[in-house]
């Protein structure tokens, strides 16, 4: 099995992406048309290029058929239960930064914490007779960071787009989302707990923890990221 290097398929990840392992001297090439998702790698020998979606990398690292992958950390985190044991990080790559953030509505002058948004909640399901919606795609992350904090009386519904616009659709009461600037959120009249960060996330080289490895694509492994100047 020869190494194989996957990195996200298209959009500004995937220049950026280029960009980083250019300055490194790897050239990361698209090898066939736009669509047939394949390429090659100059600079490092043995290592193939495959180019997938950034949601995907996740789930063929942890299957252990793709050795590197680069993708986000949130959506690592969010796709892989118990990742730490699946996956590796070995180095942020300084771009995709963002976070994945609660925000509620401005109007709600008195709810500053997570403190403060449970008591809302509670009273929300008194008044209304159903829980306090939070609409997100990180259902996973986002359960696990409001248990950690205690806060209850609330049902995750599922926004794969415009997440930021459930609150105004009267779909979600709160939202939980990845902001790098947070003009969209402001643009919607949401505010950011104080402390509802949950996640900062970046552009993130992973290494699989259980893809199989020949004696020949250990080695790749080692002159690939030595060149890199990574681990």
């Amino acid at each position: 099995m020869t190494l194989k290097l996957a990195v996200p398929s298209k959009g500004r990840m995937m220049e950026q992406c280029a960009e980083w392992f250019a300055a490194r001297g790897v050239t990361l090439t698209r090898t066939g048309a736009e669509r047939e998702y394949s390429g090659a790698v100059e600079g490092a020998e043995g290592v193939d290029l495959v180019l997938l979606s950034a949601g995907e990398i996740p789930r063929e690292l942890a299957a252990g058929r793709v050795h590197l992958g680069v993708t986000g950390t949130d959506l690592v985190r969010e796709t892989l239960a118990r990742w730490e044991s699946r996956v590796e990080p070995l180095a942020g790559l300084g771009f995709g930064q963002a976070d994945l953030v609660i925000a509620v509505p401005d109007a709600w002058v008195d709810v500053e914490t997570l403190d403060d948004l449970d008591m809302v909640a509670a009273d929300f399901r008194a008044a209304h007779g159903h829980r306090l919606r939070i609409a997100t795609k990180y259902h996973r992350l986002v359960r696990e960071f409001l248990r950690e904090h205690g806060v209850a009386d609330y049902r995750l519904v599922d926004s794969q787009g415009a997440t930021e616009g459930t609150v105004r659709n009267l779909t979600a009461e709160a939202i939980a989302d990845i902001t790098s600037t947070g003009e969209t959120l402001r643009a919607n009249h949401l505010k950011v707990l104080a402390d509802g960060l949950v996640l900062k996330s970046e552009a993130t080289l992973y290494r699989a923890r259980n893809a199989p490895l020949e004696p020949a694509d250990d080695r790749a492994m080692a002159g690939l990221l030595d060149t890199l100047g990574v681990g």
